[in-house]
């Protein structure tokens, strides 16, 4: 049986390859399935060779903290993934890459499926990566009592204050990345932030509060993910989940007779050097998003009332990927 998975692989790329001529892109997701899958090895390298600079920061502000605070030791050797091919950024990545490669039929169509190859192929950018990492890196930096600066932002003190926003305490730049957590939903119609794993050590150690998405959603403060990095380091099954979310947020807050603006309308100030790349790439984001607001027409064709460019399944991707070394 361990030989069919393979067999199943050629099969899919091969029927792709054959359609191609039926359909343009499906041409050009062959082509860049190898581009994206040689951009995240090349990354795995880059991460090795400690060529990717907030992953080297987060080393030596995660040894420097080993050193202070003992205690927070299963928390600090969590972010210390980060710095690898174990940290789950890197790991959602493959594990997008593998959906497209073995389950293309989770995709609405063969546009979805080119734009989430080229979504990661950017993800993968050793410069943007770096960038990203500045989350979980800042928030070593804020778990330090100001020992250690924050990296690529503005102090929390400066960003609280520019955007008028509520303290969701140590971690909260992590909040709303599907990395570290999700959004649940109780019984009563209300979502709050679930940390994955060692994570919840955030809330357990600084006492940091109960996070609802009504709190968050209006008065969050800045963070790479939720501000720049979003559309990126997201699959479409978790963007659409996103949308969905903040919503029936609005629709509720409209049915009381208040107002609501969704927390993805502006970018929150915070950021102090980010990447040209992250801020062109960002760009592109935006257009990408406004141009595609209505489907193409062969998006139309390919679909039967779905809203949303990614299936939803409870089916799992592995997350086996061949490294260089």
């Amino acid at each position: 049986m361990a030989g069919m998975q393979p067999l199943k692989s050629m099969i899919l790329l091969l029927t792709l390859l054959l359609s191609a001529c039926g359909d343009p892109i499906k041409g050009q997701i062959t082509q860049q399935i190898p581009l994206t899958e040689q951009r995240i090895e090349l990354l795995a390298q880059a991460l090795a060779n400690g060529q990717v600079r907030n992953a080297n920061l987060i080393t030596q502000y995660g040894e420097r903290l080993l050193q202070s605070k003992p205690n927070y030791k299963p928390l600090i050797d969590e972010f210390l993934k980060d710095t690898g091919t174990k940290g789950p950024m890197f790991i959602a990545l493959v594990d997008r890459l593998n959906t497209v490669k073995k389950q293309p039929q989770m995709f609405e169509s063969s546009q979805a499926i080119y734009d989430e190859l080229l979504n990661l192929y950017q993800a993968a950018d050793p410069v943007l990566y770096s960038d990203a990492l500045s989350d979980p890196l800042n928030v070593l930096a804020d778990m330090s009592d100001g020992t250690l600066p924050r990296v690529n932002a503005m102090s929390k003190e400066q960003s609280l204050a520019a955007n008028k926003a509520q303290d969701f305490g140590t971690g909260e730049q992590l909040i709303g990345n599907p990395s570290y957590g999700n959004w649940t939903t109780g019984s009563n119609g209300m979502s709050f932030w679930a940390w994955y794993g060692m994570y919840s050590m955030m809330g357990d150690v600084f006492g940091s509060r109960r996070t609802s998405y009504n709190d968050w959603g209006r008065n969050r403060n800045y963070s790479y993910y939720n501000d720049y990095g979003r559309k990126r380091y997201s699959s479409p099954n978790q963007l659409s989940k996103q949308t969905d979310l903040d919503a029936r947020t609005k629709k509720s807050f409209q049915s009381r007779g208040q107002k609501y603006t969704s927390t993805y309308s502006k970018n929150r100030t915070g950021a102090s050097s980010i990447s040209s790349q992250s801020k062109s790439a960002q760009t592109s984001a935006n257009r990408f998003a406004s141009k595609t607001a209505n489907k193409s027409a062969y998006a139309r064709s390919s679909t039967s009332g779905k809203n949303a460019s990614f299936r939803n399944s409870k089916s799992t991707t592995s997350r086996s990927f061949r490294r260089g070394k």
